[in-house]
């Protein structure tokens, strides 16, 4: 009787991004962070499509469990902008809003609509309203009239014509979109959010960033450090740039290099009582002058006086000149 030859097997090949995900997830002896290389080689396959979605999932909640360091962001923000082919555009000020606002209105933006009406280039980015009870700025551009872009040709033409423009994120880096639309499917949000904030796609002369949860504010400032870029990082209000007038503010700045800190002490001297509900109207109602509240105000002349402080402008002086603007603004809408 014949024999059937015998079956021969051979062991699949190992996918290439597994070895990114092993190191992540080897456990508490074995595993490490990733090189600035790995990190920018890991990001660079995200981004061109070459991983498995189980994949995905795992490099990112590995990477949220972990905790990135400055090597991996600077790494992922490198691989992006490689990719990005974004053209030369002079700005002022790189201002991502990927947080949303759920206590406090977003006053920041009034903060920004009153620089950009004093020759302020700046450029606002955010990812969608992508967590339940939170107001985002992209639900907010219409009535503040602040110019919704979908390319960078239209945030050229909205700068020279009045120094503000927003793009979403997923006009300029889909793949990115996509990684903070798995929030709901993960249950938590993925390292993303963050990367959001530090990559400054059009090389601004200053790059604002709030991080809310503590200890992540240095590991920005070095990231953004190991890139060259000039930044000032903050806790901000909800997660989002603005100074709360009712805490201690401290800043984490790099300049030319060079780390810096700074401690903005409250701006008032009892907390102010959180609104009931949020009613977007009272933006324009205290843009127009309608409206006279001393939390706002303080927000927003605090807030500028952060992004003056960017562009290289000392404290003091960046104060008085946040009140001069927001004084003598146009309060037409």
């Amino acid at each position: 009787m014949n024999q059937s030859p015998a079956l021969i097997t051979e062991t699949p090949a190992e996918h290439p991004f597994a070895p990114f995900v092993r190191i992540l997830g080897k456990g508490k002896r074995g595993a490490r962070s990733l090189t600035g290389e790995e990190a920018r080689e890991a990001m660079g396959m995200l981004l061109d499509g070459k991983v498995e979605d189980t994949q995905l999932g795992a490099f990112l909640m590995l990477l949220r469990h972990k905790e990135e360091s400055p090597e991996e962001l600077a790494g992922f923000t490198l691989a992006l902008r490689e990719r990005l082919n974004a053209p030369a555009i002079r700005l002022d000020l790189d201002w991502p809003t990927y947080a949303g606002k759920k206590r406090h209105l977003p006053w920041y933006l009034l903060a920004a609509k009153c620089l950009a009406q004093n020759g302020v280039r700046i450029l606002l980015h955010g990812g969608g309203a992508h967590t339940a009870g939170r107001l985002y700025t992209e639900q907010l551009l219409e009535p503040l009239g602040i110019p919704l872009c979908h390319d960078w040709q239209a945030v050229n033409q909205a700068l020279d014509h009045g120094n503000l423009a927003f793009i979403p994120l997923g006009a300029w880096a889909p793949q990115l979109q996509r990684m903070i639309d798995l929030r709901n499917i993960l249950g938590l949000r993925s390292p993303i959010h963050s990367l959001a904030r530090i990559l400054n796609p059009l090389g601004a002369r200053c790059g604002l960033q709030s991080i809310f949860h503590p200890g992540y504010q240095g590991v920005h400032r070095d990231a953004s450090g190991l890139l060259g870029d000039n930044v000032i990082v903050i806790k901000g209000d909800g997660g989002e740039i603005e100074v709360n007038p009712d805490s201690p503010c401290h800043l984490y700045g790099t300049t030319g290099g060079v780390s810096w800190d700074e401690e903005w002490p409250a701006l008032s001297a009892q907390r102010h009582v959180k609104p009931a509900s949020l009613d977007p109207q009272q933006l324009l109602a205290v843009w127009r002058g309608e409206v006279v509240d001393s939390y706002p105000q303080l927000a927003l002349i605090a807030t500028m006086a952060l992004a003056l402080r960017g562009l290289g402008t000392p404290r003091e002086q960046a104060f008085e000149q946040a009140q001069r603007f927001w004084d003598a603004r146009n309060k037409s809408i």
